[in-house]
């Protein structure tokens, strides 16, 4: 499901990846695998207002869950 737009923007699962960094990015690939479209979502949103991934893992879980 992955799909690369240009060096700055993928798409995982339906959802864009812009506005994270490429680090991020290569996180948010490897994590997908494990969870839903809904929970990576969430997870892009939270990190473009700040969360660290780990913060906004668990901002996601307790949200939409897996």
């Amino acid at each position: 499901f992955i799909q690369v737009r240009s060096k700055h923007m993928a798409s995982i699962k339906g959802v864009s990846m812009s506005g994270l960094n490429n680090r991020q990015q290569a996180a948010m690939k490897r994590h997908a695998k494990h969870h839903t479209a809904k929970h990576i979502r969430s997870m892009v949103t939270a990190m473009k207002k700040g969360q660290t991934f780990t913060q906004s893992h668990k901002t996601a879980m307790k949200k939409v869950g897996k």
